[in-house]
């Protein structure tokens, strides 16, 4: 397993942190210490479900390495991967996902189920990295959206 950097995982709560009007999670994707690829969700922005940060990020690893399997790569979440997402980094044969906040509704990394049983590919995966910042940026959000209701 590669080892982790918890400066990437700042990197990643940093950014989480300027997403305005959605759900506040970001992606980065490394190779190495290259930076490949960040992005935060913008299922409201771009008005597509699959506007995922994990997704976004993936796909522009996908173009900068103009092949779909990523297996050189790790990639850092703030929240535990949905089972969609789940599904696509398992897919482009990511090495390690490291992951602040467990999901334990839609967590597909043992937040609420493990989606690796289903799978040939086993990946490398960590959560509950820098848990404290990520649940706070989460529980921040969710308090403005109820307020606004």
């Amino acid at each position: 397993m590669i080892m982790y950097k918890p400066e990437i995982m700042q990197l990643a709560l940093n950014n989480a942190k300027k997403v305005i009007d959605d759900i506040p999670v970001c992606a980065v994707v490394v190779s190495g210490d290259e930076i490949i690829s960040i992005e935060v969700n913008k299922r409201e922005k771009d008005n597509l479900i699959i506007s995922h940060a994990e997704v976004l990020a993936l796909i522009s690893a996908n173009k900068k390495f103009n092949n779909w399997r990523l297996n050189n790569c790790d990639i850092y979440v703030t929240l535990e991967p949905c089972p969609m997402c789940a599904w696509a980094i398992i897919n482009a044969r990511i090495a390690n996902l490291y992951f602040a906040s467990f999901d334990t509704k839609y967590g597909a990394f043992g937040g609420a189920f493990n989606i690796c049983k289903y799978s040939d590919y086993k990946i490398n995966f960590k959560g509950g990295l820098m848990e404290k910042e990520g649940d706070e940026l989460l529980k921040n959000y969710f308090n403005k959206m109820r307020k606004n209701k």
